[in-house]
């Protein structure tokens, strides 16, 4: 019998292709998925991450039960209770028959401030998987605020420290929260504080201007009530605490449309913006102010025409805002005095800004303020890009 060799080649290589290409295929799903360790820390990391933006909003209700089922993911219990001082707040998991008590189990952490060990929870069902529970306090500015607890068949050494580690990671979790709620609830009292330094003098002024042009040019006198409209929408609205450069401009434009209906052309305005500079983020009421501020201190001490310039670059790592007026000016103290708040209400306004600019975006990028006098003022801000904007202006340059 004569034996085609071709074909036996053939056949033995399919043979030995399945083996090869399994071992392929599971090489390549060992280096995408990990080692089990490797896959038990990703799974752990990604269940922490769902569960940090709902604690940051509190402990409620509605944050205790979104995020109990990814702590009860994270410790791998039968269930998951998490109470305030006062109540229940959330159970996940099985037993929930157990639910009811799970607030007296909870009081003397909460009155101590100390880990509690359940070691026989009955319900005189033999089938409950709930037999033991770790109760850890959470603990808020020194104080404790609620508890969670691990309901399980038994309680391990392994599990008590494991419930001891979540709870101090949810306290921190809650603790950023209240820093963050602080943190807007300033930020919008500064605003309001900002708004409030609106001069009653200059909206009275303006309705005066208005109402000067309602017989001897009506056309007119439509287009500033729009002007004056916008103006106080925009300084009024309630829309956080951030804004965009475009959206500032146009409030500028608005406030000398109306300042020069009072003085003719005897202010100037002057804006020189790069286009992708237009979208930047900064702090609300940011810029206008400091425009007033050139407008009322700068230029109205000044015999003649007076202008003030805004000026908008990208400075590689960074956006340059300048506003310029070639106004009176003010010596080195007085520029100091501005910029920590001393003194008049206008003062007071940089500070603001100052210190919302450096919340915003580090110590690095606060007010500089140069001023000569008898030549004028030079405000300058400068605002970081993102990181993604940094990298791709990197690989231009590289280019």
């Amino acid at each position: 019998m004569k034996v085609d060799s071709t074909a036996t080649t053939i056949a033995v290589a399919g043979v030995l292709a399945i083996p090869v290409g399994a071992a392929v295929r599971a090489a390549r799903r060992h280096h995408v998925y990990g080692t089990p360790t490797e896959r038990a820390a990703y799974e752990a990391m990604h269940t922490v991450s769902l569960a940090a933006p709902v604690l940051r909003e509190g402990l409620s209700p509605e944050s205790a039960r979104k995020s109990a089922r990814y702590l009860r993911r994270l410790l791998g219990t039968a269930a998951v209770a998490i109470t305030d001082a006062d109540r229940l707040l959330a159970w996940d998991g099985e037993g929930d028959r157990h639910a009811d008590d799970a607030l007296v189990h909870a009081k003397n952490v909460v009155a101590t401030g100390r880990v509690k060990l359940l070691d026989w929870v009955d319900c005189g069902s033999e089938e409950c998987a709930i037999r033991d529970a770790v109760i850890a306090p959470l603990i808020v500015d020194g104080q404790t605020v609620g508890t969670l607890a691990a309901y399980n068949s038994t309680a391990s050494v392994a599990l008590t420290r494991a419930v001891c580690e979540v709870a101090r990671w949810v306290s921190s979790q809650l603790e950023l929260g209240q820093l963050d709620l602080s943190r807007t609830r300033t930020m919008e009292a500064e605003i309001r504080a900002l708004r409030a330094q609106i001069s009653p003098h200059f909206i009275y002024n303006s309705l005066t201007a208005i109402a000067s042009f309602v017989r001897t040019d009506p056309p007119r006198a439509r287009e500033l009530l729009l002007e004056f409209a916008d103006f106080t929408r925009y300084s009024f609205r309630r829309g956080g605490s951030m804004t965009t450069l475009a959206e500032e401009l146009r409030c500028i434009d608005c406030y000398f449309q109306l300042e020069q209906a009072r003085f003719g052309d005897q202010l100037q305005l002057v804006v020189r913006v790069a286009p992708e500079t237009l979208g930047l983020e900064m702090p609300f009421l940011c810029l206008q102010p400091l425009v007033e501020n050139a407008v009322r201190h700068g230029l109205r001490g000044k015999s003649g025409q007076g202008t003030v310039t805004i000026t908008t670059e990208d400075s590689g790592t960074e956006y340059t805002i300048t506003i310029t007026d070639d106004g009176v000016g003010m010596d080195p103290a007085t520029a100091g005095a501005a910029l920590s708040g001393e003194g008049t209400a206008d003062a007071h306004a940089v500070a603001n800004i100052q210190e919302r600019l450096l919340a915003a975006f580090g110590p690095d990028h606060g007010l500089q303020l140069d001023s000569t006098p008898g030549e004028g003022t030079t405000v300058t801000i400068r605002i970081p890009k993102p990181v993604s904007r940094r990298r791709s202006h990197n690989r231009r340059e590289n280019a």
